[in-house]
């Protein structure tokens, strides 16, 4: 505890400076010295305050799986940490080098939609217009602090367990921003609660982030689906009592995840790396030892969605070494906001005007 209060008291000063060019960036659109785009088509931005970990990627396909029943939807993503440059179209058999393991996630989820890259969101929405013509309604996926783009829906996700209110800016905290950025937000989700959030703590919440007149607030939580394996996806299974878990994770925050199988599984082993983290040779072979040497008959190694697409490249040396991948895959639900919220965003599409 110490420690952290004088790493915090250590790294203040950059906080500081790293806030000031926040300011410094904003107070440009604020003066009118750059301008938004907007688009004469529906743009729906889902993003958040902090580096990572308030639930983007779930929402993104919250609104793909119910929204591709009815409109042609497009993603479009920067592909972070993909190796390559402008914009691309992301296709089910492109290599996350080249796309990134986000968007490369979202085709293969839902290969109908249009996904695509592009590091300027700005020039990548034309393209998309240009490329896919039958296109609807746009998704933009971790666009909050790219103020070039003025979204019809600019959606502000924070956790639960995290909310913005409690963090502070880069180094101290996770904070991208000032926490004022929130007042941008046209709406505002309440990411990873609990299934069961009851209404006095709805209310608490509501009364510590304080939103402004226009904005609408919601509570969304995670759905943990069966696990599937990573080399043979038709194989499924449940997590049980008598099993032996290793977790294997490149994401920014694997509390949710951690809780949930420690709740199914009898033993679990946590192997955490940071965010969107590129697997090597070398820590593939040390999770077969950490596999090997665990106890149990019963034992199974578990990763997300979007470390799946990354553990692919190892896949001969995973099929070679017999090691049982499984893949948990995990979805959005709005729980009592789910009628208020499709509402919400069925007004915006049908009002629309170009």
């Amino acid at each position: 505890m110490v420690q952290n209060i004088l790493f915090r008291i250590l790294v203040s000063p950059f906080a500081l400076l790293y806030g000031f060019g926040v300011w410094i960036h904003h107070a440009i659109y604020r003066l009118g010295l750059l301008k938004s785009t907007s688009y004469s088509i529906p743009v729906i931005g889902v993003g958040n305050l902090t580096v990572g970990g308030a639930g983007k990627t779930p929402h993104v396909e919250y609104f793909l799986r119910w929204l591709q029943e009815h409109l042609e939807i497009s993603v479009l993503s920067r592909g972070y940490k993909r190796k390559t440059k402008g914009f691309r179209e992301v296709f089910s058999g492109s290599q996350v080098d080249e796309v990134g393991d986000e968007p490369l996630q979202y085709k293969r989820k839902f290969p109908e939609a249009g996904v695509f890259v592009s590091e300027s969101r700005v020039l990548g929405i034309p393209n998309i217009i240009r490329t896919r013509h039958d296109t609807q309604v746009i998704l933009l996926d971790d666009v909050y602090q790219h103020l070039a783009v003025k979204p019809g829906v600019n959606m502000l996700l924070t956790e639960y367990d995290n909310l913005f209110t409690n963090d502070y800016l880069l180094p101290v905290g996770r904070l991208r921003e000032w926490r004022s950025g929130y007042q941008r937000a046209d709406s505002i989700v309440i990411s990873k609660c609990p299934s069961d959030l009851d209404q006095a703590t709805r209310e608490r919440i509501r009364d510590q982030i304080k939103p402004a007149a226009h904005q609408r607030l919601f509570f969304s939580h995670y759905k943990y689906g069966s696990l599937y394996q990573l080399l043979y996806p038709s194989v499924r299974i449940n997590l049980q009592p008598d099993m032996s878990v290793i977790i294997i994770s490149g994401i920014a925050r694997v509390g949710t995840l951690l809780a949930h199988v420690e709740e199914k599984a009898g033993y679990v082993k946590s192997i955490e790396y940071g965010d969107h983290h590129e697997f090597s040779k070398y820590e593939v072979a040390q999770l077969k030892e950490h596999y090997d040497r665990m106890e149990g008959t019963q034992k199974i190694i578990v990763t997300t969605e979007k470390d799946a697409v990354r553990l692919e490249k190892h896949r001969l040396y995973l099929q070679q070494n017999q090691l049982p991948v499984f893949v948990l895959p995990v979805s959005v639900t709005f729980g009592a906001d789910e009628v208020a919220f499709k509402t919400y965003i069925k007004d915006f599409l049908l009002g629309f005007k170009a």
